[in-house]
């Protein structure tokens, strides 16, 4: 069962080397068959198995997904926008957030600590597109005091 966003995740210690593995493998390629992901870590294919069931169940494996070339779905132009929030209270907070994350082009939604509250990865068809996002979207919001949009020019996935 997926948490609430202001529940407290368990602590993951109970997770021994073998599940580390498993975890480092998938994140590496999440689309590794059983068999091949039980071989490089060491274990039964049903043990395997039964191991990552439980790292989804509880929550040490969020999801699966691809990863996609915007450009091939007509969203060439990426971006951060940085956002900084009008009032910290919680309410106002957790509202932007529930927000920012059902607006069109927003892949993700990151809560960070410094000057800014948030920043939200965006896709956009072009230029114009990305400035009208902003305008329709963040420059109306009552709860955003100000943003700032820094352009991506290149993006390469880490290992981590």
């Amino acid at each position: 069962m997926p948490l609430a966003p202001n529940d407290v995740r368990p602590p993951f210690a109970a997770l021994d080397d073998v599940d580390r593995a498993i975890l480092t493998e998938l994140a590496a390629d999440g689309r590794l068959p059983n068999n091949a992901l039980a071989e490089r870590v060491g274990v039964a294919p049903s043990t395997c198995l039964t191991r990552t069931r439980a790292l989804r169940e509880c929550g040490a494996i969020r999801g699966f997904h691809a990863e996609v070339d915007p450009a091939a779905v007509g969203l060439p132009l990426q971006a951060l926008v940085s956002v900084r929030l009008a009032a910290h209270e919680r309410a106002a907070v957790d509202a932007f957030r529930a927000r920012s994350v059902r607006l069109p082009g927003v892949v993700s939604v990151f809560h960070v600590a410094g000057a800014e509250d948030y920043v939200l990865h965006v896709r956009a068809a072009s230029g114009d597109a990305l400035r009208d996002f902003v305008l329709d979207h963040l420059a109306v919001d009552p709860a955003v005091q100000h943003t700032q949009t820094s352009l991506i020019f290149e993006q390469a996935r880490g290992m981590g």
